[in-house]
């Protein structure tokens, strides 16, 4: 079975590359974030034409928006809304083999990392802190997280520590809120599974670097997890940087999880 992640940045703008990507990668199972449209205008028919006629779309008005597709039935779905917004940042569902998917958009942070002079700061601190709540009421199962989580949390997640301390992604107090939800929750972080925490791994990568290859001022922003009862489960990861050389690609790249379901 295989589970595929990606921020698209604008579903219908980049449809050509998301409809490629699952038939040139054979994915099942696809979630994508900020796909920035409300549902009656989401592509769906591309989808179904593909063999992912099983769906849940979360979407609205030029932000966010949370969707998963897939080739085998979906028997469960629900969302949960955080910080008491209403806006669309996580979808989950369980699928016909009881595997239970939960898709992810965290703030993005804004730019100041300070909780009382920037909102959106403020607003992505509260989110994480809601989310470790959530989990820790939860006893996992059969239970994947994917998803955008804006936080790049270990040293070898950016292309420079020292340099992005106290840049918003890769704060002390963000890195530590996700780490402390990894471990409470008992995630298996996968990305990290396959590659040790001392080799570079990246998902997005700026466009303000026009040479992005050349200068890889990466950041890892974009997660799979899965619970524990899930390792033994485990076939391989992929992180697709090559997609972030197609035409007008988005900033992230997707990456894939092979489970042996």
């Amino acid at each position: 079975m295989r589970i595929a992640t990606w921020n698209i940045n604008s579903v219908r703008l980049r449809i050509v590359h998301v409809l490629r990507f699952i038939k040139d990668y054979n994915i099942d199972v696809i979630c994508l974030q900020e796909t920035k449209t409300e549902d009656r205008f989401f592509p769906i028919n591309e989808f179904v034409n593909v063999g992912m006629g099983y769906y849940n779309l979360r979407g609205e008005k030029s932000y966010n928006g949370v969707a998963i597709f897939s080739k085998m039935p979906i028997k469960d779905q629900s969302f949960e809304l955080w910080c008491g917004y209403k806006d669309t940042r996580h979808n989950c569902v369980t699928l016909q083999n009881n595997i239970k998917i939960h898709n992810f958009y965290v703030p993005a942070g804004g730019d100041v990392p300070d909780v009382k002079l920037n909102e959106k700061f403020n607003h992505k601190i509260n989110f994480m802190i809601e989310m470790i709540k959530y989990f820790n009421q939860i006893k996992l199962k059969n239970t994947v997280l994917v998803g955008d989580l804006n936080i790049a949390p270990f040293e070898n997640d950016v292309w420079s520590h020292k340099q992005l301390l106290k840049t918003v992604s890769h704060t002390p107090i963000e890195t530590e809120l996700l780490i402390k939800l990894i471990n409470e929750s008992e995630w298996i972080d996968v990305g990290r599974k396959y590659f040790p925490k001392n080799e570079k791994l990246y998902s997005w990568w700026s466009y303000r670097n026009k040479d992005w290859k050349k200068s890889n001022r990466g950041r890892r922003l974009d997660h799979i997890w899965v619970s524990k009862d899930l390792d033994s489960k485990l076939k391989s990861f992929l992180s697709c940087k090559e997609i972030r050389d197609w035409e007008k690609p988005s900033d992230h790249v997707p990456l894939i999880l092979d489970l042996s379901i």
